[in-house]
């Protein structure tokens, strides 16, 4: 079984879910890469998909939706799964007692699902760090608000035993059963 694990990440948090989520599959004894959705090819070669993204102002990347939306027909006759990164902080409540990861799936996701049967979409936390060159209007913009930049917590916030867990179930449903 082989397995391409595609994501599109701004500064590296979404990239290190997808290759830890690809060295899972891998140790659980399948086939996995992991590339960007912009360098990967030839989809007709991979048996399943893991498709994830950085997530922004309640959006998915336009890489990674666009992706999804081009390659319709390729994916929608395999097995496939969704992942959104993004939340920061460890509480999973928002300030209105809301699950930060009910309230922060990107908007396009259950179009997404729908378009290509996907089993399952998942909501990790991300990593944010100051010190990283802000890209795109929304980042350049926060950054020129002190107290919008004071109340966004930095940190890596990436759950490692969830992501890899997460994984595991994905394999469990690849691998095939043994017979007798």
């Amino acid at each position: 079984m082989h397995v391409l694990v595609a994501y599109a990440s701004r500064h590296g948090a979404t990239q290190g879910i997808a290759e830890r989520i690809a060295a899972t599959l891998r140790s659980s004894g399948l086939e996995a890469e992991a590339f960007t959705v912009k360098s990967a090819r030839d989809l007709d070669d991979y048996d399943a998909f893991v498709i994830g993204s950085a997530a922004y102002m309640f959006h998915w990347l336009g890489d990674a939706a666009s992706f999804v939306r081009r390659n319709r027909n390729a994916l929608a006759g395999k097995p496939v799964w969704l992942f959104s990164s993004g939340p920061l902080g460890t509480d999973p409540l928002d300030a209105e007692g809301r699950d930060q990861k009910v309230v922060t799936v990107p908007k396009e996701i259950p179009e997404l699902r729908e378009a290509i049967g996907a089993r399952d979409h998942r909501v990790f936390f991300g990593a944010y760090h100051r010190d990283v060159k802000p890209i795109g209007f929304a980042e350049r913009f926060m950054r020129l608000m002190p107290a919008a930049k004071d109340s966004i917590p930095e940190g890596d916030f990436r759950d490692w035993p969830e992501i890899e867990a997460w994984a595991a179930e994905i394999a469990r449903e690849l691998r095939p059963v043994a017979v007798g």
